[in-house]
């Protein structure tokens, strides 16, 4: 089970004119900006890291404006865990638990998943706020991801299993952001 304290979130390379290339973008942005805006109710850290930025673009307008306070990791490896700036970022949050949302599910988010495992990290992919320019690809990279110890979940699942209970202030601002 997820837990506020050990968690943090990883957003990877929504960017450019591949971003509008996925398979359900619209619904992909819109549930990328609702897990953004629950992990921030909860005061959880976030990784934002960007491929190649001169040659993909930065990330989209939807998600910068609202990780406009936090500086993004450029890199040109597949996985995050191949730029050194990354892990020491990682490392410093003290988190054994890392929630992965964006694209591609079978290239990016599949790379980083697998190799944060093999790393020792608890590591849940956000399966609504995943995608890749197929369908097939997105359930080839949930595949191998799942087979390398990736646990799935969905925007509402981690939201609610971070929370534990349906009371008090998070729990209303959540609610709103998931309706």
């Amino acid at each position: 089970m997820l837990q506020i304290e050990s968690t943090s979130l990883l957003i990877v390379d929504i960017q450019g004119n591949l971003a509008h290339a996925m398979q359900g973008k619209e619904l992909l942005f819109k549930n990328v900006q609702k897990l953004i805006k629950g992990i921030q109710v909860l005061g959880i850290p976030i990784l934002w890291v960007e491929q190649n930025p001169q040659g993909l673009g930065p990330t989209i307008p939807e998600i910068a404006d609202i990780l406009s306070n936090i500086q993004s990791i450029s890199k040109m490896s597949f996985s995050s865990c191949r730029n050194d700036h990354f892990v020491r970022s990682l490392n410093a949050l003290h988190r054994k638990q890392v929630l992965i949302a964006g694209i591609e599910a079978h290239v990016c988010v599949y790379q980083t998943a697998a190799d944060l495992v093999d790393m020792g990290y608890e590591v849940q992919v956000v399966t609504d706020a995943v995608s890749s320019r197929s369908i097939e690809n997105k359930k080839i990279g949930l595949l191998r991801m799942r087979d390398s110890g990736v646990s799935l979940t969905s925007v509402e699942t981690a939201l609610f299993e971070l929370l534990k209970v349906a009371e008090g202030e998070q729990f209303k601002k959540i609610l709103k952001i998931v309706k």
